[in-house]
């Protein structure tokens, strides 16, 4: 991989499909960070997020067919950057958050990394 995210970064992946959060998960240990769940339901992700210490996340647009809006709205308003991860075009993300970067699904690890170190950049963490 690159070496481009922070050494030890706590990354949120919130995501309902047990091997891809697998391979997110091995894509960004590899890089140093330390991985939040994975969790594949929003109230969880939810708790997650409010309970903080998380420095960035990967987010599916759709969990089980429950939209993550409530999800980014809390990432958001703790000024927590994340990207989306999806099989979905832009017109499934939440509307207020379609300025955020979207991967479509099947992605490299690589794309995840550098877009996930790309936002996190953005966000002035770390």
């Amino acid at each position: 991989m690159t070496g481009s995210l922070p050494e030890g970064c706590q990354i949120l992946i919130v995501e309902d499909e047990f091997l891809i959060a697998l391979l997110l998960q091995d894509a960004l240990e590899d890089e140093g960070c330390r991985i939040i769940g994975p969790v594949g339901r929003v109230s969880e992700a939810v708790l997650m997020v409010r309970q903080g210490g998380i420095d960035a996340a990967v987010l599916d647009a759709g969990l089980n067919g429950e939209p993550v809006t409530t999800v980014a709205d809390a990432l958001e308003a703790g000024n927590v950057p994340f990207i989306f991860h999806s099989g979905y075009g832009p017109e499934h993300l939440p509307l207020s958050h379609r300025h955020r970067p979207l991967l479509r699904k099947p992605c490299s690890p690589s794309d995840v990394v550098a877009t996930l170190s790309e936002a996190i950049g953005k966000g002035g963490h770390r």
